[in-house]
C-alpha cells in the first residue's frame, strides 16, 4: 500500500501553495527592502516550505534551525517543550523571520518567541503556512500566512501523520 492509497482530499494543490509561497515571498522582500534578513525554521515540518519560500524571497538573507518537541509520540501538543537543536548563529541586533508549517494551539510558538525575544534581536516576526485558529490557546498574530484552515488534521507538504505523509506535493486531510 503506498501514500496514495490512503483516503485523502486535498485541500490545496501544488499550484495554490506555489502562487501563495509566491505572494508572501514578495511581500517579506517588500517589506525588508535594503535590509538583511534571518529565516529560522522550526524542524522538521517546515522544510518543504521554507526551501520554497527562501527561493521566493529577493532581499539577502540566512538561514538557520531549530528543531522543537512538543508533541512526542501523538498527534496533540502535550505543552511541553523541549529544544532539540538550538539555533547555531546569533540573532542579536538581526531581523529575524520565524518560519512555521502550522500554528495551533500556539502554545510551542509562544515559547519560541519569548526564547527568541530574550536573545534582543533587531525584529521578530512570524511566517506560517496554516493558521488553524480552532485550537489557539494564547495570542498570536503570524504576520505573514499562507493560508488559514478549519479544525483539521493535514498532511503533506512537510506536514506529516507520525512521520509520514510529508512528501506529497500538496496539503491533504485524511478522510
Amino acid at each position: 500500500m503506498t501514500i496514495l492509497d490512503q483516503p485523502h482530499r486535498v485541500l490545496f494543490s501544488e499550484s495554490q501553495i506555489e502562487e501563495r509561497v509566491s505572494a508572501l515571498g514578495e511581500a517579506i522582500s517588500r517589506d525588508y527592502q535594503g535590509e538583511e534578513l534571518l529565516l529560522i525554521g522550526i524542524l522538521r515540518g517546515t522544510v518543504f516550505f521554507m526551501a520554497d519560500l527562501m527561493r521566493a524571497i529577493t532581499v539577502p538573507h540566512r538561514i538557520d534551525f531549530m528543531a522543537i518537541s512538543s508533541y512526542g509520540q501523538t498527534s496533540e501538543t502535550s505543552g511541553v517543550v523541549r529544544i532539540m537543536k538550538d539555533l547555531e548563529e546569533s540573532i542579536e541586533g538581526r531581523n529575524v523571520l520565524l518560519v512555521e508549517d502550522i500554528i495551533d494551539t500556539g502554545l510551542t510558538l509562544h515559547y519560541i518567541l519569548r526564547q527568541l525575544r530574550a536573545q534582543r534581536p533587531a525584529s521578530l516576526e512570524v511566517c506560517t503556512l496554516l493558521d488553524k485558529r480552532a485550537h489557539r490557546l494564547v495570542e498570536i498574530f503570524p504576520k505573514y500566512v499562507g493560508f488559514t484552515i478549519e479544525d483539521q488534521f493535514v498532511i503533506g507538504y512537510g506536514l506529516d501523520e507520525y512521520q509520514l505523509y510529508r512528501n506529497l506535493p500538496y496539503i491533504a486531510v485524511l478522510t
